[in-house]
Order: structure tokens, then sequence, then C-alpha cells
């Protein structure tokens, strides 16, 4: 009840400061050399391809800045903005990345190949992912995992940081690190603090 009565006054009394967080524009197209758009999305967490079958791998070949990266044999993958860093990119063993970072992560889902870590890239990269054409699973694309697509064969999956920006009131002055340690229940004991 109490946080209920500190976020009703801190409306009333207009006590909030506003953070921007950065966002994905996501496309969906299929058709090779002459793409035909099949679904176009936005994310202000992540934007992920996993396979729609539980007993089938998805092969998917990963793209940065129009230049391949790998194919794998995975689960899927996540592409992550920093608010989404503590999400389902975490889950899938990406690092935590502070909300004012201008970054753009790339997570594999449980990938079968020797370089298959999480990536930390400029918010300018320009990612692709492709799904191998004739390959054994069927792949599903989710938006914030509220808004799904199910993708064809071959469909090829564009993201870029959006250039509009979601704004949040905050209510609290926390600094990210407080919020990270009541989330997760970190252990701080033992702290000293500052021997300035």
């Amino acid at each position: 009840m109490e946080d209920v009565d500190r976020i009703a006054g801190g409306i009333i009394e207009r006590s909030w400061s506003v953070e921007e967080r950065a966002t994905l524009e996501v496309v969906a197209s299929s058709g090779g050399n002459d793409p035909t758009e099949l679904y176009r999305g936005w994310a202000l967490n992540e934007a992920s391809v996993e396979k729609a079958e539980r007993e089938r791998m998805l092969e998917l070949t990963v793209e940065i800045d129009g230049r391949p990266l790998s194919t794998w044999g995975a689960d899927g993958v996540v592409i992550a903005t920093p608010t989404g860093s503590t999400a389902y990119a975490f889950s899938a063993g990406g690092p935590v990345v502070w909300p004012d970072t201008e970054a753009i992560l790339l997570v594999p889902i449980s990938a079968h190949a020797l370089f298959a870590r999480p990536l930390v890239l400029s918010p300018a990269a320009r990612l692709a992912v492709e799904l191998v054409p004739e390959a054994q699973g069927r792949a599903v694309l989710w938006c914030d995992g509220r808004r799904s697509f199910d993708l064809p064969d071959g469909a090829r999956i564009d993201v870029v940081a959006s250039a509009k920006p979601v704004r949040l009131a905050r209510l609290s002055s926390a600094p990210f690190t407080d919020r990270l340690v009541r989330k997760f229940d970190l252990s701080v004991s033992g702290w000293r603090g500052s021997r300035a």
C-alpha cells in the first residue's frame, strides 16, 4: 500500500523525471532479390526469432552491416535494446546493459556452434537474420513477447534502432544499480561504501 501511496503522491505532485528508451524497428520479408514485406513492427525490449516446433532446431544466418557473421543451428536468436537486456536476452545468457547505454544486443539461443557468443553492437548497426531455405524447423518472429508472426521458409528479418524512442515517466530517482539489486534480489552484504 505504501508503494501505491508513493506513486499516487508522485503523480499528483508531478515529481517525475522522463527517461528516453531506445526501440527497435523490425521488418520481415521474403523473396530474395525482389523482397516482399510480410510484417513490420517495433520492440522496446527485444525482437526474437524462435523455433516454432519444440523438437526441431532452426538453421539461421546472422548478418551485421550487410556482411554475414555466422550460420547457426539454434533454438533462435534475440536482438535486444539495453532496456531488454534484463529480460529475454538475460535469460538466454546475454549481458546486463545500463539503460542509458546506446547499443543493440545480439544473443543466440542455445546455438550449436563454436562462436555463438552474445554481442554488443553499435546503435547504428544493421542486423539481419535469414532462415536457411529448406531447413527443417519452422520459425516465429516475436516482438516483446506479445506480437508474433509466423515466418515462411527462407524469410529475412531486418532489425535496426528506431528513430522513435519510448519516453517513460520515472517516479523514483533510484539509480539503475539499486533497481538491478532489487529486481534480482542480489546480495550486497559486506558493502562498506565509498572510502573517499
